[in-house]
């Protein structure tokens, strides 16, 4: 499956979100471009377009009619316009020019704005700038106050918190200068709740934001959900995950923001910063934008990015990474549990992002209840440990499968088999299987020379890595690349910076061609 063809509008009748999502396996003749609406975007004045790209050249230039209109030009396959009117039918086309000659149209999308909401102040329900003051009941008073389609402010200065529980229909907003801030109490983050930790449902303590109830079997809490702004969302950091440990056990931790049984959401814009765990975990959700955001969790143990989780319909987008562990981390469940449940991960799409440093973009290794067409394009891996990785160990069960990684910068790929952390309770009924993988114009050239830059490990029991495709990928000089268990590989135009073919290990695998 193309993962460029994927999604088509549907309309709801009223609130923040005029357009949602419902996945479909390819685009439709009136759309074959995919515009869309990110989910959980259109505001009162704001609205954020995505498409698929077209062509990979740079000579490519997408112009946006507002109205019948010229409206702006981009280069990237994303927008977002701005100073529109509340309550306000609005239609928007993207056309693609290269070298100036326009050479397609894209389908005609008719939205209307939210109508202007309410906005309250954290500050008139009691919420003070002091260190030495926590603002829980204050804020979540404001959120509690909140009338479907308001927006709870929190303006600039620091405030203390404890957790609060967001809900339908509101945005969290927090002006440049504002600080969310996490106490460091774990008294201030119960009671427990139900959650979902490497794989498994337990109690955790509550998270800084919490949203929605977790139900295997449920549908959707919370729905039409934004957490905005150009402020800070900054956590409780190690001190925190240091005492829930000590209190409650290492998988007692909360998150910064988790979302469980959420559907059309959008978090944008703001600072995600010293979370107690991962900072952006998301379970049996759907329809989630994550665009515009800076993540920075150095020196945090287990300090993932994002984490979608059994969650359908993810993108992420013009995002930054500089993270304690991996950037984006792709789950589905562990083990029985997690191939019991059977809820998938699927149509992830990762595009524009920066990773700076970290351990990488991963799919696992957490994947029992299956994981299936992602796309990573146009992303620039700085100094990541593990670069590119699909891991899981053979315990686990589920599948991993048609995952596009095409126009990026990395530093490694890896394909992972066995892992020696986080292997604990009971295997799956069977061995999982990876398949479909397309690599495709990837730089690696600033990678270290004469080491092993691409891994490709399958498992040892059958071959449950088949149909992976290289293509048109340039090397560091005299890089290595190791194939252990794998079917049907096939590497086109892989080359090292002076045009030579890296030295390949072939073993236990058949169909390999280079």
């Amino acid at each position: 499956m193309n993962l460029y063809l994927k999604s088509i509008q549907r309309f709801v009748i009223t609130g923040m979100l005029l357009f949602s999502l419902a996945g479909i396996s390819a685009a439709t003749p009136a759309n074959p471009y995919n515009l869309m609406i990110a989910p959980g975007t259109v505001t009162e004045n704001s609205v954020t377009l995505l498409w698929d790209k077209q062509g990979s050249t740079d000579s490519v230039v997408y112009s946006i009619f507002l109205n019948d209109k010229p409206h702006a030009t981009t280069g990237i396959t994303n927008t977002t316009i701005t100073d529109l009117l509340p309550d306000t039918w609005y239609t928007v086309r993207v056309s693609v020019q290269q070298k100036k000659q326009e050479i397609k149209k894209m389908y005609l999308l008719k939205f209307k704005t939210a109508a202007a909401g309410k906005r309250y102040n954290i500050l008139d329900y009691g919420a003070k700038n002091d260190p030495l003051f926590t603002n829980t009941k204050a804020i979540q008073a404001a959120i509690d106050a909140c009338a479907e389609g308001g927006t709870v402010y929190i303006p600039q200065g620091t405030f203390l918190s404890g957790a609060l529980f967001l809900k339908s229909n509101m945005t969290l907003y927090i002006e440049k200068g504002g600080v969310l801030k996490g106490s460091v109490a774990p008294e201030d983050y119960l009671p427990m709740i139900l959650n979902r930790f490497e794989g498994w449902e337990l109690s955790t303590y509550a998270s800084l934001l919490n949203a929605g109830a977790l139900s295997r079997n449920g549908g959707y809490t919370v729905k039409n959900l934004r957490i905005a702004g150009s402020g800070t969302i900054a956590g409780g950091g190690k001190q925190l995950g240091d005492a829930m440990v000590k209190a409650s056990g290492i998988r007692s931790r909360g998150r910064l923001i988790c979302l469980m049984n959420c559907q059309d959401v959008s978090i944008s814009g703001v600072t995600l910063t010293t979370p107690p765990s991962w900072t952006l975990h998301y379970i049996y959700s759907n329809n989630i934008s994550c665009h515009g955001l800076t993540i920075i969790t150095t020196g945090i143990h287990n300090g993932d990015g994002i984490d979608p989780d059994s969650s359908t319909d993810s993108y992420i987008f013009n995002c930054t990474f500089n993270t304690g562990d991996d950037c984006i981390a792709i789950k589905s469940g562990k083990n029985p549990e997690g191939f019991f449940v059977a809820k998938p991960t699927k149509n992830v799409r990762i595009t524009h992002c920066n990773f700076i440093n970290g351990h990488g973009i991963s799919i696992g290794s957490e994947m029992s209840g299956g994981v299936s067409d992602v796309l990573v394009q146009d992303c620039k891996a700085g100094n990541l440990l593990n670069g590119m990785q699909i891991k899981a160990t053979k315990e686990r069960g589920g599948y991993v499968r048609n995952v596009t990684v095409t126009d990026c910068h990395l530093l490694k790929i890896t394909v992972l088999s066995s892992l020696n952390y986080n292997n604990d309770g009971e295997a799956a009924p069977e061995v999982p299987t990876f398949e479909n993988f397309v690599f495709r114009n990837i730089n690696m050239t600033k990678a270290k020379p004469n080491e092993t830059v691409m891994i490709i490990n399958g498992f040892k029991e059958a071959h449950h890595l088949k149909n992976l495709v290289f293509q048109n990928i340039v090397l560091p000089e005299n890089a290595k690349v190791l194939i252990n268990d794998a079917e049907q590989a096939t590497f086109t135009a892989v080359k090292t910076v002076t045009g030579a073919k890296p030295q390949y290990t072939v073993n236990n695998s058949t169909g390999i061609v280079y």
